[in-house]
């Protein structure tokens, strides 16, 4: 099994080894599981103070350093279980979540071996396994949920080996960072992050779901592919006649509570997962840890590059929530009744896109522009790889970058069955919101029209938009009903961005978009 390219690219960063074609836990750390797997009456492990001692003994038996646990980690594994929460739940974990988890462990070298033996053809072909899905490497890893909870459990006890991940453009996976909050000045929404995490442990170990959860990197080729769709140029965006998509704008209400299908949009950092296993509480971080299977793919995905997306389909949700930011808290279970597609995925699509961070008076630059509604158009495009009908478009073959045209999906001639996973991928529009703003620094009205241009070129029928309430999209609906009145199609509003954006860095205007395009429109 280790001659496998897929299994070889990703055994660095397990905390197994292969060993005659098997993989296998060494020896010491197999026997801590098989004890602590046995209850509190035989491992002692009865507090978070224990388990922070036999957390250390398990790195040293991965011949990992414990001194590169995050600071005050260990304290932080034993003032959560011992203080942060009741005798009676922490009871409960030690005495019935702890074992279960290490006997999900024990199974992860027979569970991966499972997974391997059938990666080759769940996808009618398609490479599926777990592997390192690098910058610009277009592919898909399907995992089941079973193994996603083996996988976490290894991040919880910090068993996955930390050293080159950084080097390798990935973020760290263990929990050491999550629980080390006993140093900083508030603490309760990193204590709140930890709780949804317990409690998914708690759900998985009475009851393992049985499902699968895809996780893709998808290419918009910077370089021009014959027949296929490109990186487009601004000259393609000026040139679509593609109508624009209807839009549904939302005040109140979160984007996971959509009640359709729909691509739910995940605001991102370059890093998937960003710092979900950190100190904040972005929208990225809250999604992570009421889906924390969505964590999994933090294991095996590098840094996305400004043409890439990622696309996840499956994961299921387990915790309620309120607030934001310093306001985080978990709310208690959720039960996730989506639907299952044919490969046993829920019906919950995830699209991780990262917006230019800090952009300023950079962002209404041309090449701004280009980048952030490529990056939007990356993420929005139909999972099938697209071909371009050349018969009616012979330009293309002379061109840098494929033109855009009236509905890129309706000149699709040609598609791969075996990636095409979803046939009524078609039906599905985008529920999204201010992208890139917040911390980001993005201008909100600027954001909002980038990705209209982009889910409407994509072929997708509507964008569901939460304003959060924000103050500066207050006249959202009048915009949108008067680009309507006017017919604009996606090179027409591209147009208009462009010459706004010009105006705004020439300091012509310090008008926002809205309200200049609306002056615009009626001279």
């Amino acid at each position: 099994m280790e001659q496998r390219t897929d299994l070889r690219s990703i055994l660095q960063y397990l905390p197994l080894v292969a060993q005659s074609s098997s993989l296998v836990w060494p020896p010491s750390v197999e026997e801590e599981l098989q004890t602590m797997s046995r209850g509190p009456s035989e491992s002692m492990v009865n507090s978070g103070e224990a388990l922070a001692l036999h957390i250390t003994d398990i790195q040293k038996s991965l011949s990992l350093n414990a001194s590169d646990l995050a600071p005050y980690a260990l304290q932080g594994y034993a003032l959560f279980f011992d203080k942060k929460i009741s005798r009676e739940e922490s009871a409960n974990f030690f005495g019935e979540v702890v074992p279960a988890l290490c006997r999900l462990l024990l199974q992860l070298p027979s569970l991966l071996e499972k997974h391997y033996q059938k990666a080759d053809h769940v996808l009618d072909g398609v490479t599926s396994g777990l592997r390192l899905l690098g910058p610009q490497e277009a592919g898909i890893v399907l995992l089941s949920q079973e193994l996603i909870a083996a996988l976490l459990a290894c991040s919880f006890f910090c068993l996955f080996p930390e050293v080159d991940r950084r080097l390798n453009k990935l973020q760290g996976i263990n929990f050491d960072r999550l629980f080390s909050f006993p140093y900083m000045r508030d603490c309760t929404k990193q204590e709140n992050k930890i709780k949804c995490l317990i409690h998914y442990f708690r759900r998985i170990c009475r009851c393992m779901p049985t499902g699968f959860v895809s996780f893709e990197r998808k290419i918009l080729p910077l370089e021009y592919l014959p027949h296929f769709v490109s990186y487009p140029g601004a000259d393609s965006w000026a040139n679509s006649v593609t109508p624009l998509c209807s839009i549904e704008v939302h005040t109140s209400g979160a984007i996971e509570d959509q009640p359709g299908e729909a691509l739910e949009v995940d605001f991102a950092d370059e890093f998937f997962g960003g710092l979900t296993l950190s100190y904040d509480t972005l929208q990225e971080e809250i999604r992570f840890v009421i889906n924390p299977e969505l964590i999994a793919g933090m294991i095996f995905l590098p840094r996305m590059d400004a043409n890439e997306a990622i696309e996840i389909v499956g994961v299921e949700r387990f915790s309620r929530y309120t607030g934001y930011g310093p306001s985080f808290q978990y709310a208690g279970d959720y039960t996730d009744k989506k639907d299952l597609d044919i490969f046993k995925r829920r019906k919950t699509r995830v699209i991780a896109i990262d917006a230019m961070p800090g952009p300023g008076m950079g962002q209404y630059k041309l090449d701004a522009l280009i980048r952030e509604v490529n990056k939007a158009f990356s993420g929005y495009m139909h999972q099938c790889k697209y071909k371009i009908d050349v018969m009616h478009q012979p330009e293309a073959l002379s061109s840098q970058h494929v033109p855009l045209t009236s509905d890129s999906a309706s000149q699709v001639i040609e598609s791969s069955d075996r990636w095409c996973i979803d046939h009524e991928e078609k039906k599905i529009g985008v529920a999204t919101g201010n992208w890139g703003c917040g911390v980001f620094g993005g201008d909100p009205e600027l954001k909002i029209m980038l990705q209209w241009l982009a889910i409407s070129q994509s072929g997708r029928p509507f964008m569901s938009y939460y304003t959060f309430g924000l103050q500066a999209l207050q006249n959202l609906n009048q915009v949108i009903e008067r680009v309507a009145l006017q017919e604009m199609t996606v090179g027409d509003l591209w147009k208009k961005l462009v010459e706004y954006s010009s105006e705004r860095l020439s300091r012509r205007t310090w008008l926002g978009f809205f309200s200049w395009l609306m002056t615009s429109l009626s001279t």
